[in-house]
Order: C-alpha cells, then structure tokens, then sequence
C-alpha cells in the first residue's frame, strides 16, 4: 500500500484530488498521523452493507410503531409510509449529531459501532436515497 506524505499531499493539492476520484482512495501520513481521502462515491460504495432493519408494529390504537435495529430510534405514525418517513429524518438527525460530537460518539463503548453506519447516511445526498437504507420486517396487520 503506497502511502503519501503530507507534504507531498500539499504541494500537489490538485492533483492528490484528482487522483481521488479517478484513481481511488489515497493514503497519507504526516508525523505519527496517518489517514485516508476517498471520494463519496467510493465512501458509498465501501460502507454500502451497513443498512438499517426497521421492526414495525401495529399498535391497539392503529398507529404504527417502528424500531431501529442496533439503535435507540423509535417513531410512531398513522402509516408505514408515514413511520418509514419520520425514521428516516430521525436518522439524519441522529448522524448529524454523531458529527457533530463526533469525539464524544466515536468514543462511546454503546456508540461506537454506529460508526460506518453513520457514515453510510451522512455520505447520501436525499432523503429518499437513507430511506432506501431502511429494510423492513413488519408485525403490521
């Protein structure tokens, strides 16, 4: 595995990010650092199996109640179209907390493997495209 410099990295700046995209993701070290630059279509790619599995439930007053594998979301909504849906922004919300705290999170023992998840949604660019990954297994009648 090649490995760049920082300095390097700096000098040739677009280059290193043309490299990227057409290439493929590129290593780099500076001091003891050491980290990693890739493209989102690669960043899609390479977490594309970390998806959601959604538990629906149908609840005595008729609502429908979905839970999040792995995850402390819980939504309620008239209809799966509309559970699916609130899950869906409650997802991105929750991702854009963990960036946002990310020392906090990544550091966690209960949140750290929420990690490649994470970056799974934050590397989408609609709604429509995290929703995609929600699977469902429904208790709905």
């Amino acid at each position: 595995m090649s490995v760049l410099s920082a300095t390097d990295v700096r000098r040739n700046w677009s280059q290193f990010n043309d490299d990227i995209v057409r290439e493929g993701p590129q290593f780099v070290k500076r001091n003891r650092d050491e980290w990693v630059a890739m493209s989102t279509e690669q960043l899609k790619a390479a977490f594309s199996n970390f998806t959601f599995h959604a538990h629906l439930v149908q609840e005595d007053d008729g609502t429908i109640t979905a839970t999040l594998d792995q995850f402390d979301l819980v939504e309620n909504g008239s209809s799966e179209k509309e559970v699916l849906e609130a899950l869906t922004y409650e997802l991105i919300e929750y991702s854009q907390e963990y960036m946002e705290n990310f020392k906090l999170y990544f550091h966690s023992p209960n949140r750290k493997a929420h990690f490649p998840y994470i970056l799974n949604v934050v590397a989408q660019d609609h709604p429509e495209n995290v929703r995609q990954l929600i699977t469902c297994q429904a208790g709905v009648k």
